[in-house]
C-alpha cells in the first residue's frame, strides 16, 4: 500500500518547518501569498491530502465557523455574508451557511446542525418569528461562542452588530419633511422585533421634534416584503385623508409601494415621496432610483466575524458578552423624495 504524505514530507521537500506548511495549507495570515503559493503547488505535486478531523480532534478546533441568515432572498444577507466570509478566508476559517427561510423551526435545525458539525463559532440574524431563544440558550451551556447581527433579540446577552435603526429612520423622516412633505406614513417591519421597533421609534421621534402630531391612522404594519409595501400603500391611498408619503421600513417595502403608486398613476416624487431603508441593489435601478439609508452591510459582516473571532481565540467572558456595536447608517437620496432634484 502506497504511504499517505504528510505534512513532514512536504516540509523536507521544502526545507521548511512543518509547522510553516501547516499554516500555509490553512491559509494562516502571518504566512506571505508567495510562500502560500510554494507549499500549495508542492501538495499537490505529492497528492497531499490533509485530514481535517484528525487535525480538529487534536487541537479541538475545526476551523470552520457556522452563520444563520433568515432569508436568501435579501441581497442584505448575501452582502453581510461576503463581509463575514472575506475576513474568515484571510483568518483560515471556512463559513456553513444555513438559511432558515424565516422560520423559527428551520432555524432551531440550523443552530443544531452547527453543533452536530462542531463549528467554532456562530454567527446568527433571527427569523422574524423567533420568539422562542432556548436554542441560543444552549449554544452558550455548551461555551460556543455566538454573535448576533441585526436582528438582535434583547433578552438574552450575547454579542452584537446592529445598525443605528432608529437615527437612520429619524433622518429619512426628517429628509421628507425637509422636501416639504406634510402627511408621512410608515409601513413597518413586526415592531416586536427590536430592528423595526427602532425604525418605527426614529420615524415617531422625527414627527415630534417637527411639531408633527402623530397619526396611528397612518401607521401600517407590514411583514417586509413587496406585496406588503403594494397592499400597505393600497390602504393608505384609500383613506379619507391619504398620506403625501412614505418612510418604510426597508428597500422590499418600498418597492411595493413604488408599484402600487405607479398603478394609481401618482407622480413620485412630485405627488408623493417614497423612502426605504437598506440600499438593497435593485434600489437605484428602479423608476425612480428610491432613496434609502445605506446599512454598510460589508462592515457589518467583518465586525461581527471579528467579535466571533476574538471569543475563539480568547475565551467568552462577560465583557465580550456585554458587546454591541453600533453602526451608523448612510443617507442615500435618490429621485423618489427630491422635489427639488438630485444632489449633486
Amino acid at each position: 500500500m502506497k504511504k499517505s504524505v504528510t505534512l513532514n514530507d512536504i516540509a523536507r521537500e521544502l526545507k521548511m518547518t512543518a509547522a510553516t506548511v501547516s499554516r500555509a495549507l490553512s491559509d494562516h495570515p502571518e504566512i506571505s501569498q508567495k510562500t502560500k503559493k510554494i507549499v500549495q503547488e508542492a501538495a499537490q505535486k505529492l497528492n497531499y491530502n490533509s485530514n481535517r478531523i484528525a487535525s480538529s480532534l487534536r487541537s479541538g478546533k475545526t476551523n470552520v465557523i457556522g452563520v444563520l441568515i433568515p432569508t436568501a432572498e435579501n441581497a442584505f444577507f448575501g452582502s453581510v455574508i461576503h463581509g463575514i466570509t472575506n475576513l474568515a478566508s484571510k483568518n483560515g476559517y471556512s463559513v456553513l451557511i444555513h438559511e432558515c427561510d424565516e422560520l423559527y423551526e428551520l432555524e432551531v435545525k440550523g443552530i443544531q446542525t452547527f453543533i452536530g458539525a462542531r463549528v467554532d463559532g456562530i454567527i446568527v440574524s433571527l427569523s422574524r418569528n423567533t420568539l422562542n431563544y432556548e436554542h441560543f440558550l444552549e449554544v452558550k451551556r455548551r461555551n460556543i461562542p455566538l454573535v448576533f447581527f441585526d436582528r438582535v433579540p434583547d433578552e438574552i446577552d450575547i454579542p452584537s452588530v446592529v445598525i443605528d435603526g432608529y437615527n437612520g429612520a429619524f433622518l429619512a423622516t426628517q429628509h421628507l419633511i425637509d422636501q416639504g412633505y406634510k402627511r408621512i406614513a410608515h409601513i413597518s417591519g413586526p415592531t416586536y422585533i427590536k430592528t423595526f421597533n427602532d425604525r418605527y421609534q426614529g420615524y415617531l421621534a422625527a414627527l415630534r421634534a417637527n411639531h408633527i402630531q402623530t397619526d396611528a391612522e397612518i401607521i401600517y404594519t407590514g411583514n417586509i416584503s413587496i406585496d406588503s409595501g403594494m397592499e400597505g400603500t393600497r390602504h393608505l391611498l384609500q383613506l379619507q385623508n391619504p398620506p403625501d408619503a412614505i418612510f418604510a421600513a426597508e428597500d422590499f417595502t418600498a418597492l411595493g409601494a413604488l408599484k402600487e403608486l405607479k398603478s394609481s398613476k401618482i407622480q413620485v416624487p412630485q405627488q408623493f415621496g417614497v423612502f426605504g431603508f437598506c440600499n438593497d441593489m435593485f434600489s437605484e435601478h428602479t423608476t425612480p432610483s428610491l432613496s434609502t439609508m445605506d446599512q454598510q452591510t460589508v462592515l457589518m459582516g467583518q465586525e461581527a466575524f471579528k467579535l466571533l473571532f476574538d471569543m475563539v481565540k480568547n475565551g467568552i467572558s462577560d465583557k465580550a458578552n456585554s458587546v454591541r456595536q453600533v453602526i451608523e447608517p448612510k443617507p442615500v437620496f435618490r429621485e423618489s423624495t427630491m422635489r427639488g432634484g438630485i444632489f449633486k
